[in-house]
């Protein structure tokens, strides 16, 4: 009875519950065209399974995990060896010590290199968006460095402080200038 529930919460009319939401999300999503095809394999979300991946392979990378894969090889070993021979599960050459390492390498290789292409796609994103970055930065002192050339000419036309002072000790000769002229004419016709 529990699995007809779920098969009318699933299907193309109202849940019983009477979300529309829950019955949309158990479908999939709208937008995109239904699957017809069986799938043979279980689907999983490639973003969760890459995040377990880089968990993974930053523990692998630690010296923790160094420090535990000796401790258990020591113990694996020594209990193998000392132990009394009815609890021995692995004797001498460790035949299956052997196969767990290679095991857990055949497992951790893939993982690592999973954890390495998503830290290249990362980087890949950061420098395009440092490149972009800089291309902005490049236009806008572009801009910058016209503005400032813009500036400097017109300036050029502009009075600045010396130049009103050279005009007005001009004007203040020449004044000097036409009183003593004045002066001298004036002199003269008395």
């Amino acid at each position: 009875m529990a699995g007809e529930d779920r098969s009318r919460a699933s299907g193309p009319g109202p849940s019983s519950t009477g979300s529309s939401a829950m019955t949309r999300t158990a479908r999939g999503r709208l937008d995109q065209p239904k699957d017809l095809r069986p799938r043979l394999l279980p689907e999983y979300d490639p973003e969760a399974f890459g995040r377990f991946s880089e968990r993974i392979a930053r523990f692998l990378g630690t010296g923790r995990f160094i420090v535990w894969m000796t401790l258990i090889i020591i113990v694996w070993v020594l209990w193998n060896i000392f132990a009394p021979v009815n609890l021995r599960f692995d004797e001498y050459p460790f035949i299956f010590l052997t196969l767990m390492l290679s095991l857990q390498a055949s497992y951790a290789a893939p993982l690592i290199l999973l954890a390495q292409n998503r830290q290249d796609d990362r980087d890949r994103v950061t420098h395009e968006q440092d490149r972009k970055q800089n291309e902005r930065s490049i236009a806008d002192t572009e801009y910058l460095t016209r503005e400032i050339a813009s500036l400097r000419m017109g300036l050029g036309e502009v009075a600045t402080r010396d130049w009103i002072r050279s005009e007005l000790q001009d004007m203040v000769k020449d004044m000097d200038d036409r009183r003593a002229l004045f002066s001298a004419e004036s002199d003269e016709d008395r």
